[in-house]
């Protein structure tokens, strides 16, 4: 049989993975890596909502988890529309830092041990609905704000400019500072509220506190070694709408 290809023309060259050498969970931004990941956010959060919809249990503790994989799958998702060479796994921040894994631990240990020993405080009222408004407020914040700096956004502070490297002060920039820190500060603080754990929610005060006042003064400086007078004006316009951090 002939061949009925154009003469000539290049054909297109598939490159796949061997089998033999793919590896899952070795911190490595592969297809079978990313796929794993993202089944297991999808799993996670298809779960928690139907048993939060249906009623089994505590269904606070449902929202948590559908809301903790939404979350995680978006930064994912951001950082892939628009920073493609900064993405790696890590950009699912599953794997935040040890600190990170200590709040989340923290927060659901409470929500157990309380439930366990006093069911009464886990009954369902306004302030878990305020809970969870701060979440979906929050959520929405920080991915609104990554969708618009695109490529100027990054999981980690930067010590030099980049050449592409603008000074984002449109859209949620132009109502506030750092709206991605707003975001995930208030979706914090939302959570505990929806689990309506005292001790967290105090604690977490503390704890976001301490991390952003310090991150958001570190970045402050880089920006301002960066942009200059734009930013110094910018800084003048508008806050973080973060309480006590400037």
């Amino acid at each position: 049989m002939r061949d009925s290809s154009p003469v000539g023309r290049p054909q297109p060259v598939h490159t796949f993975v061997d089998p033999s050498e793919g590896k899952l969970f070795d911190g490595e931004n592969t297809p079978q890596n990313i796929a794993t990941y993202g089944f297991g956010l999808g799993l996670l959060a298809g779960l928690s909502g139907v048993l939060a919809i249906t009623g089994h249990g505590y269904c606070q503790m449902w929202l948590f988890l559908a809301g903790l994989a939404v979350f995680h799958f978006l930064e994912y998702l951001a950082t892939a529309l628009f920073n493609g060479p900064k993405l790696s796994l890590d950009s699912f921040l599953i794997n935040h830092s040890a600190h990170y894994h200590a709040a989340h631990l923290a927060g659901i240990s409470e929500f157990l041990l309380e439930a366990y020993s006093f069911p009464s405080w886990k009954g369902l009222g306004y302030v878990n609905w305020i809970g969870l408004i701060l979440m979906i407020s929050g959520q929405a914040a920080r991915t609104i704000a990554m969708f618009s700096a695109k490529s100027n956004f990054s999981h980690h502070i930067v010590g030099y400019k980049a050449p592409d490297h603008v000074l984002v002060t449109h859209g949620i920039y132009s109502i506030m500072r750092h709206p991605s820190y707003f975001g995930f500060y208030w979706w914090a603080l939302g959570a505990q509220l929806l689990l309506m754990n005292p001790v967290c929610f105090l604690l977490f005060i503390y704890w976001l506190h301490k991390f952003f006042s310090e991150r958001i003064a570190y970045e402050e400086h880089t920006l301002s070694r960066f942009f200059g007078q734009d930013w110094e004006t910018y800084k003048k316009k508008t806050s973080t709408l973060m309480p006590l951090i400037a």
